[in-house]
């Protein structure tokens, strides 16, 4: 039996295949071979076609269940699609997708590096009051989801009247996957529309940016069912229709959850197309000067309390990829895009 896991990442679209007796990786893959497009119309805009992740996690499913059928075969060993038991997803963080009433996508998905939503987000951070967004959401929101939602209301009012639900990019994926609209409380704390302190959406927030709440989807906790593989996904992936999927976080968290960071006191730090570092915090609290920013860990709840302090470095590891590819290139060897490693250490 088997677990499968997708990473849609800014540089490319992962899937593993791991089994549940022994915990071991028997099949990974990534599309595409080099680093994904990002499209900048100009200056500090940053977009992604939320079609393209699909299409490249199409691929790399196919290519992991070819790889696993290959070794079952040398094995004398038979495997079924019906072995998968659950899929987890793993995502960019901060970026917006909107759909329309039919589930289209309605224009690119603004990802995390997109710097246009700035004055937005800084704003609402001056007329809702310092005070109140750290006591409350615990951040400016800056460059976050939410703002970069103004953006579109303010600079494409009829598409955002289109708008029928927001995601971000790993909801998106989810919804492919089941053909059902939900996201999690920790996404959207990343998105900054949670309110701590009243454990709910922020009211106060839709408001100061003119939102309807019913863009917002339902929530699903973070470890749970958050709907099954529909027949149709099933029938595009080669998988078998029905398998729940149990379980989405942003890729900070998904980084620390993989490293067995869960705890206060416990640190977490990753390099991809970014670098971070990533702590976790066992009160509601926030930094004054919003030099790092905080959102719901994996296994934050009502009851416990499990904050990241996310302290993010953009650009570190496709730099070294760019260096890489134009100073010191590898004859006849093709990019595998941005380099990743993770460490982690408990104080």
């Amino acid at each position: 039996m088997y677990l499968l896991g997708y990473d849609v990442g800014s540089s490319s679209v992962k899937a593993s295949l791991v089994s549940i007796e022994t915990g071991k990786c028997v099949a990974t893959a990534f599309y595409p071979k080099s680093e994904a497009p990002i499209m900048s119309k100009q200056p500090g805009f940053a977009e992604q076609d939320p079609a393209m992740w699909w299409a490249n996690l199409k691929l790399a499913t196919a290519d992991i269940l070819e790889q696993v059928r290959s070794k079952a075969t040398l094995q004398s060993k038979a495997f079924s699609p019906a072995d998968i038991k659950a899929i987890g997803i793993s995502y960019q963080m901060h970026g917006l997708v909107c759909v329309d009433k039919d589930r289209n996508v309605l224009r690119p998905s603004i990802i995390w590096c997109d710097s246009r939503a700035v004055p937005y987000g800084n704003k609402a951070f001056e007329e809702l009051g310092a005070d109140w967004c750290l006591d409350h959401l615990l951040n400016n929101p800056g460059n976050f989801t939410a703002a970069k939602l103004a953006w579109v209301k303010r600079n494409e009012p009829a598409l955002y009247e289109r708008i029928n639900k927001i995601m971000l990019p790993g909801d998106y994926i989810a919804m492919r996957l089941t053909d059902t609209v939900c996201t999690t409380v920790s996404g959207l704390s990343e998105g900054i529309f949670w309110d701590f302190r009243e454990n709910k959406v922020s009211d106060r927030l839709l408001a100061e940016f003119g939102f309807d709440a019913n863009l917002i989807p339902q929530i699903r906790p973070t470890f749970g069912q958050q709907g099954n593989l529909s027949k149709e996904a099933a029938e595009v992936l080669g998988l078998a229709p029905g398998i729940p999927v149990t379980y989405r976080a942003g890729d900070q968290p998904n980084n620390a959850l993989s490293l067995n960071v869960f705890n206060p006191g416990e640190i977490a730090s990753t390099a991809g197309t970014s670098g971070v570092v990533y702590g976790v915090n066992g009160t509601v609290n926030y930094d004054p000067q919003s030099r790092v920013n905080t959102f719901a860990h994996v296994n934050h709840t009502d009851e416990q309390t499990r904050l990241g302090v996310l302290l993010c470095i953009n650009g570190t590891g496709i730099l070294n990829s760019w260096i890489r590819r134009n100073v010191a290139p590898e004859p006849a060897a093709a990019s595998t895009g941005s380099i990743s490693t993770a460490t982690a250490r408990r104080t």
